[in-house]
């Protein structure tokens, strides 16, 4: 367990936590707020952490469609803010998580970034994958959070405590935290079974690990993003995702529901379901996906 004397000093390393365009043409943590549809409380705690993450990740999917098409992915705070703010897209962890620390900093968190391996869906004897996963470290009162808006259809809802011991429990499932090799690891239960979504290193990795993992993600050809069309979102009731043209709904009442789409459907599920409005460019990815999978 992690006691207050592990907490970092934050000093010259981290930005100044007040908005830092104030003179600027648009106050970016203003227009993220905005993005989100958040007016409530800013003050760095628990509860505001908590609600930001809430409404993040309903208000903005996660989704990889510019490494699918082949336009690449560029986690330059200016062009994150961009695309997320200002375009009303999404991303991926290194564009939403990086955004997401950024706002967080500005508002006055004590926050930092860590790097991970995914491992979701591997089995546990499966070889080390690269490091391709950014998440957050937020301490509060001396204790560490973890706070993810960037992991899909699994993402954390909520903060969790990454001094906890045992199970905690969400809206949708249930999840636990471990340590790891100096590090982290996060599973959740899925049917009962404990399933690892990544290990993280536990000291903040610099910037260049997120450049070398977002080139990884988005530009090598081994990288599942440059062959599939993903999206995902999660509300308070249901989490929504996309996997080419397979539509999966999943209620936290334990409801179920899944569907194949064709062309057209997938640019209306992106449109109403994941807030998406297609780009023209969009056309031949969404083509190729309807005929990626069969029903049955």
């Amino acid at each position: 367990m992690l006691h207050s004397s592990d907490a970092p000093v934050f000093g010259d390393d981290f930005p100044d936590p007040s908005p830092r365009d104030a003179a600027g043409p648009a106050n970016v943590v203003t227009r993220y707020l905005a993005r989100i549809g958040y007016d409530g409380p800013v003050t760095p705690t628990l509860e505001t952490l908590a609600a930001l993450q809430v409404a993040h990740i309903a208000a903005i999917p996660f989704e990889a469609i510019d490494a699918l098409t082949g336009e690449g992915v560029d986690i330059d705070p200016q062009a994150v803010e961009a695309k997320i703010i200002d375009r009303r897209r999404g991303g991926y962890c290194f564009e939403q998580n990086g955004l997401f620390l950024r706002i967080l900093q500005q508002l006055g968190f004590q926050a930092e970034g860590l790097i991970g391996r995914v491992r979701w869906m591997l089995p546990d004897d499966a070889p080390p994958t690269a490091r391709t996963h950014m998440t957050v470290r937020v301490w509060l009162g001396g204790r560490p959070w973890l706070a993810d808006v960037g992991f899909g259809s699994a993402v954390p809802p909520q903060p969790l405590a990454l001094d906890g011991e045992g199970p905690q429990a969400t809206r949708h499932e249930t999840y636990r935290v471990s340590r790891r090799d100096g590090g982290y690891r996060l599973e959740a239960d899925l049917a009962g079974e404990w399933r690892t979504l990544y290990d993280l290193e536990g000291a903040a990795a610099p910037s260049i690990d997120y450049e070398v993992g977002n080139w990884y993600t988005s530009q090598h050809p081994d990288s599942h993003f440059r062959h599939q069309l993903i999206a995902a979102r999660t509300t308070a009731d249901a989490r929504h995702g996309l996997r080419d043209n397979r539509l999966t709904i999943r209620r936290t009442d334990g409801h179920i529901e899944q569907r194949y789409l064709s062309a057209d459907e997938i640019a209306a599920a992106l449109r109403d379901i994941f807030l998406l409005d297609p780009e023209p460019g969009w056309r031949r990815a969404i083509e190729r996906a309807a005929t990626a999978e069969i029903a049955g």
